[in-house]
C-alpha cells in the first residue's frame, strides 16, 4: 500500500502529531518552575500602588476583580503568562492602558505571582510574548 496517496496521508499525520508535540513542547515550564525573580517582584511592588486603587490594597479586588486568591488562579488555571501579562499590558492602569514600559508590566506581573505564592527563580520573567507564552500558569502544585 505505497501509492502516492496513503505516502501523502502519512505525512500529513506525522505533521499534525509534530505540531501538537511542538505545542506542548513551548508550554511545558509552568509558574511553578521560579519563573521571576525576587528583586523583579519588589520593583513591581513598588510601582503596584497603580494597582491598588481598583484591585485593594491586597489585591484582593474591590471594585477591580482579585488579582490574588482562588478566583483568581481559577480564571487562569490552564492559560500563558503570556496571556496575563497582554492582558495587563493592553489594559492597565485603567485610567492610561499601555502607559508602562515593557520592563514595569513584566514586574507587576512578578508581583502578583509572588503575591499568589509561586516560587521565584534565577530568571527575570521576559517582556516578549514569545518566551512568555511557552509558561503555563498551573493554579495548583503539580
Amino acid at each position: 500500500m505505497n501509492t502516492p496517496i496513503s505516502c501523502l496521508i502519512m505525512l500529513m499525520v506525522l505533521f499534525i502529531m509534530s505540531a501538537d508535540v511542538g505545542s506542548l513542547a513551548q508550554t511545558s515550564r509552568s509558574v511553578w518552575d521560579g519563573v521571576y525573580t525576587q528583586e523583579q517582584a519588589t520593583r513591581g511592588a513598588l510601582s503596584s500602588g497603580l494597582c491598588t486603587q481598583c484591585h485593594g490594597d491586597s489585591f484582593q479586588g474591590d471594585p477591580a476583580p482579585p488579582l490574588t486568591g482562588p478566583d483568581f488562579l481559577a480564571k487562569w488555571d490552564g492559560r500563558t503568562v503570556g496571556d496575563l501579562f497582554e492582558l495587563i499590558r493592553q489594559t492597565m492602569p485603567d485610567d492610561d492602558p499601555g502607559a508602562l514600559t515593557r520592563e514595569q508590566y513584566a514586574d507587576l506581573l512578578a508581583y502578583i505571582l509572588s503575591l499568589n505564592k509561586f516560587p521565584s527563580g534565577s530568571t527575570e520573567l521576559a517582556t516578549d510574548a514569545k518566551p512568555l507564552n511557552e509558561i503555563r500558569f498551573v493554579a495548583t502544585k503539580p
